[in-house]
């Protein structure tokens, strides 16, 4: 709605946001929203706490949102306040900076046939338990004056909400910590915080955050001395979640060993308050699966499993007596199961000619299908 008014009217709606913003005032409404239960990706649905809550607003407080938002990313780059190796909802940053940076320290560590072990942490509803004086503190920190840290802490006040299901609504309940999921200012409030967990690493402990997925390593020739240095991070970590109200959840968290010596080594036994991290053989790390010979074998069969169900779509809308034509089997094709090839193709294609082989059978049989040939043809023939 707020797109299809006429240059007045908006006008009228920039003078208003500017007098909110110079009288350092926040409309009462502002402070409402209805939260919606999303179901989080396989899950169980009568868990309570498998529910990601999405926080409704007001259309005008974010279209406010995203210009101060917009004000406070410009200033958060200009100034360096943000971790460079934080890469979550930045410009020119993406999920494969980190994949990239990960997959290089691992065959780093191959060429000098050292030991590279990674944790994966998982943090605990990390946006509900943000600290929001630990949001304040950082923009104090960056010399951050005026009234843009005053819009901030009249948007991080204290806020209510009430659960949507269907049509049914609940009670309202003040939300006392935290920033609201949804909301446009809350992802770079919640980055601007997160951050400052990488500053507490040690020299021989690289770490990297995407969002609230952190990630650490530590190479060397000797497991013990890497086995120390990392449960030192992890030390530190913790303190600093214990000051800033986050929690890492050990049972969550994953540990890889990544190496190719053929003698025996024994697993790094790193503990989170007295609980051991489990080891794995692989993990799955911002949609790519880390194998600890990164051979991405396993990656490359999973991602061949999901492409062969989304393959019975092109198979519904290619018969010939209803369905799609050949153009638009393509684009289906291209959005649905080659976006899902390409994405980390960067980090999964320096793996064997042999791995890469078993995509080559899902890209054939979308073409014989989007070009209506028959399965006998040759693949040749179909370019």
């Amino acid at each position: 709605m707020l797109r299809h008014l006429d240059a007045n009217s908006l006008l009228h709606l920039l003078r208003l946001f500017n007098r909110i913003w110079s009288a350092q005032s926040f409309n009462a409404q502002w402070y409402e929203a209805v939260v919606v239960p999303i179901l989080k990706p396989g899950k169980i649905p009568t868990n309570p706490l498998n529910y990601r809550p999405i926080a409704l607003n007001s259309c005008l407080c974010k279209t406010f949102e995203r210009m101060v938002n917009a004000r406070l990313l410009y200033e958060l780059e200009k100034r360096d306040c943000i971790s460079p190796f934080q890469g979550g909802f930045r410009r020119g940053r993406s999920p494969i900076d980190n994949l990239v940076l990960l997959e290089s320290q691992i065959r780093n560590a191959f060429v000098r046939r050292n030991h590279l072990v990674s944790l994966f942490f998982d943090i605990e509803k990390a946006y509900d338990r943000t600290w929001r004086y630990g949001i304040l503190r950082a923009l104090f920190n960056f010399d951050f004056k005026g009234n843009l840290p005053v819009f901030i802490q009249n948007f991080l006040n204290t806020r209510i909400f009430r659960v949507r299901i269907g049509s049914t609504f609940s009670h309202p309940f003040i939300q006392h910590e935290g920033v609201p999921q949804g909301s446009v200012l809350s992802v770079t409030l919640f980055i601007l915080h997160l951050s400052q967990l990488l500053h507490v690493l040690p020299s021989s402990v690289s770490g990297t955050l995407y969002v609230n997925d952190l990630q650490i390593s530590c190479q060397g020739s000797n497991m013990n001395l890497i086995e120390r240095q990392l449960q030192r991070a992890v030390n530190k970590l913790l303190a600093w979640c214990d000051q800033n109200g986050h929690t890492i959840s050990p049972g969550k968290s994953r540990c890889v060993h990544f190496c190719r010596k053929w003698s025996l080594h024994p697993d790094p036994a790193i503990q989170i308050r007295d609980t051991n991290i489990p080891v794995v053989e692989e993990v799955r790390f911002l949609g790519v699966t880390f194998d600890r010979k990164l051979t991405f074998l396993p990656h490359v069969l999973n991602l061949r499993k999901r492409c062969e169900k989304s393959l019975n779509i092109l198979k519904v809308l290619s018969t010939t007596t209803w369905g799609a034509d050949r153009p638009s089997l393509f684009r289906i094709y291209q959005s649905v199961i080659l976006s899902r090839i390409d994405y980390g193709c960067q980090v999964y294609g320096s793996a064997r000619s042999s791995v890469l082989r078993h995509l080559d059978t899902v890209h054939h049989s979308a073409l014989r299908i989007c070009s209506g040939a028959f399965r006998t043809l040759r693949f040749m023939a179909c370019t």
